[in-house]
């Protein structure tokens, strides 16, 4: 299991997040809540990247998901040991040493008491949205069909063919794939391999993909916002995520 050099670096955005922490199933969790009425069976999943949801990025992003009408619950499955923003870039944090005390053994289990809990609450139906290391736990639960529609930007941890040959014989939640044009974790020749397994109507609930040119690994969640490609790209993805939620959730 390995990541690469762009799942820790990016730029932090400035804002005030309006959400609040609360724990749901024991688990601590970001919650970002519209201020108008909106469904109270359906809730976007936000599976942030390995900072966490305390990532102030992370929650203004909830919070634009929830100005759209969606409940969101960004969940801490990285059990309180995301990596500190401080190390955003400093070239000298022990990411793979991280990365090894973080497998699917620790990760997943609070993402599945949180879903527990919220079924408990009256929840019917779940989107999840997965950004970099998310992106994994995303397509885990499509392979399980515990959400009903699925999005990820630049997805990490992936077999390639493997996992998108999975989503295909296992997976009824239609699938989105915001890509870019530099990503070590999900390059060109994986898209082009998600576009030959799922696309052209082979995935029949439903399956697209945006490319983003410009951006590079992280965009959508840590990107540059004075570089007018990324910038693009991150209201992109993110105006591709919202439309495509309302279209299948």
């Amino acid at each position: 299991m390995s990541l690469c050099k762009h799942c820790i670096q990016g730029v932090r955005h400035e804002g005030e997040p309006q959400g609040k922490l609360e724990k749901i199933g024991g688990v601590p969790c970001y919650v970002a809540t519209p201020t108008i009425d909106y469904p109270k069976d359906k809730v976007v999943l936000f599976l942030p990247d390995v900072f966490g949801i305390e990532l102030s990025n992370a929650q203004l992003l909830a919070d634009d998901f929830a100005l759209n009408g969606f409940k969101v619950v960004a969940i801490d499955y990285l059990n309180g040991d995301a990596i500190p923003p401080d190390a955003m870039n400093d070239g000298k944090f022990d990411f793979m040493a991280w990365l090894a005390n973080h497998g699917s053994d620790k990760t997943r289990p609070p993402l599945d008491k949180v879903i527990a809990a919220l079924k408990e609450q009256g929840v019917t139906k779940f989107g999840a949205t997965g950004y970099c290391f998310g992106g994994r736990y995303t397509f885990d639960l499509a392979f399980d069909n515990i959400i009903q529609c699925a999005v990820v930007a630049h997805p990490s941890l992936l077999q390639v063919p493997q996992d998108l040959e999975t989503y295909l014989a296992k997976s009824t939640a239609p699938l989105l794939i915001n890509s870019c044009e530099v990503d070590q974790m999900f390059p060109v020749e994986s898209q082009a391999k998600a576009d030959e397994i799922l696309g052209g109507g082979k995935f029949v609930p439903g399956y697209k993909r945006e490319y983003f040119a410009g951006c590079t690994h992280g965009f959508a969640v840590r990107g540059d916002m004075t570089n007018p490609a990324v910038k693009a790209g991150k209201e992109g993805s993110f105006k591709a995520t919202v439309e495509y939620f309302l279209a299948h959730l």
